[in-house]
């Protein structure tokens, strides 16, 4: 019996910001980012989105396009780094908003009996609920299984990070009917505990804040959507953890050079051109150069063995997050669409070739893992339309983006979109002051 990803849908923000206006604003050469980094469009949430409904537009949109009866669904695990509250899952508000639309046809609370929760290690969080699900339908082969990966990039304004900013969410079906994407269970993994990326609780002194009052604590909490972080070192950490992931997974899998029977690499991609700038080590060990230098390693990247290596097996992946930016957790996902959609367009058959996967979360871990394209992966994919409905999203302005990174807009910038919104936060009632409430415009 075969166990893996039967269905997929993904939802993306409707605003996006022209990398080369954000450039020009910060004073860099535009050609830095389109053609160093890859970067083209930043995908940007509007004033009424957040993970939440990232999470329950693609819950939806799976449900709906492949007509899937929610009652059948035995867990919901959602992969994020955005959670909304210290507490209450995520997936539970997605959950919710999902069962009000379906009631009408489904009746009330459609999930009533479905296990959800969260899982957050940075970036590799969906990888981990994919790997927990997987194992969840293994044991029980007549039991289906969501994993949604969900999460908003977001970094301090004019910061290094800034330009990689992007959010959306992927969400799988996973069963052992995997019309898309038969995996192995063989899983390299790589753990050490680093301070290269985090979000922690920030502390200040009551006397250090403007408006406080003696209603305050000597020392607040508070928690901010912007990480602590130093990109060079993280960059090495997902160099480090992949190879030794990689490894790893070599021995388990006993496969001496997995990568030669890959037909594309789907990377965790922080920026379009992350993958292949980060594969050059592993890729000199498996050719015999033992490059591992710096030096060493940009001469590989400029070699014509390489360079033909990433034509074939990682320039498609890398498509679609050019037009969106990093979605954290479901980036890596996100690949995957853009390699699998560009070949459905492409009229590519693909049907028993083998993709690997390079997953990494700051902090830090890398899982490896590998999965065979199934027969039926064209019906899967031709409902995704994916290239197609990133030309349809809405441009905002520069000035337009700095007020809704500051947060200081009061309506949604496109009063026409459809789909799940915030329409309130409890400010009142002590009880439950700061509970979020959404609702759904079709």
């Amino acid at each position: 019996m075969s166990f893996g990803i039967e269905a997929a849908a993904y939802y993306v923000p409707s605003l996006y910001l022209e990398i080369k206006d954000l450039a020009e604003k910060r004073g860099i050469e535009p050609a830095k980012l389109e053609k160093g980094l890859g970067l083209h469009k930043m995908g940007f949430p509007d004033l009424h989105e957040d993970a939440a409904t990232f999470a329950a537009g693609a819950l939806l949109k799976l449900i709906k396009e492949y007509q899937i009866n929610p009652k059948e669904i035995s867990r919901i695990y959602l992969g994020t780094e955005s959670a909304i509250d210290a507490a209450k899952p995520t997936a539970s508000y997605a959950m919710q908003m999902v069962e009000k639309v379906l009631e009408p046809e489904f009746g009330e609370r459609c999930f009533k009996n479905c296990d959800v929760v969260d899982m957050t290690f940075a970036c590799i969080g969906a990888v981990d609920a994919l790997h927990n699900s997987l194992d969840f339908v293994r044991v029980n082969p007549d039991k289906k299984a969501v994993v949604i990966a969900s999460d908003y990039a977001k970094y301090e304004l004019a910061s290094s990070g800034e330009y990689t900013q992007g959010g959306g969410a992927v969400a799988l079906l996973v069963s052992a009917k995997p019309d898309l994407i038969e995996i192995e269970n063989n899983w390299g993994i790589a753990t050490e505990s680093v301070f290269d990326f985090f979000k922690p609780r920030r502390h200040f002194k009551k006397e250090d804040l403007k408006n406080a009052t003696e209603s305050f604590p000597d020392k607040i909490e508070i928690f901010t959507d912007e990480p602590v972080f130093d990109g060079q070192y993280s960059n090495q950490c997902y160099q480090d953890r992949i190879r030794e992931a990689y490894q790893h997974y070599a021995e388990v899998s006993g496969k001496t050079k997995p990568s030669e029977n890959w037909k594309y690499l789907i990377f965790h991609l922080p920026y379009a051109f992350h993958g292949k700038r980060v594969f050059t080590e592993i890729y000199s060990l498996e050719n015999g150069l033992n490059y591992s230098t710096p030096e060493e390693q940009k001469t590989v990247a400029k070699s014509e063995n390489y360079i033909q290596f990433i034509n074939n097996k990682i320039e498609k992946t890398q498509r679609a997050s050019s037009e969106i930016g990093n979605m954290y957790t479901a980036s890596i996902f996100m690949a995957l669409l853009s390699a699998l959609q560009t070949s459905f367009n492409e009229n590519e058959e693909l049907a028993g070739e083998e993709l690997g996967f390079l997953g990494y979360g700051s902090g830090s871990k890398s899982k490896v893992f590998a999965g065979k394209v199934s027969e039926n992966w064209k019906t899967v994919v031709a409902k995704w339309d994916l290239f197609e409905n990133l030309k349809n999203r809405l441009a905002i302005d520069f000035d337009t983006y700095e007020k809704l990174h500051r947060k200081q807009l009061e309506h949604s910038v496109n009063p026409d979109y459809t789909g799940f919104g915030l329409e309130s936060v409890e400010l009142e009632n002590p009880v439950l002051k700061g509970a979020r409430y959404y609702g759904y415009k079709g």
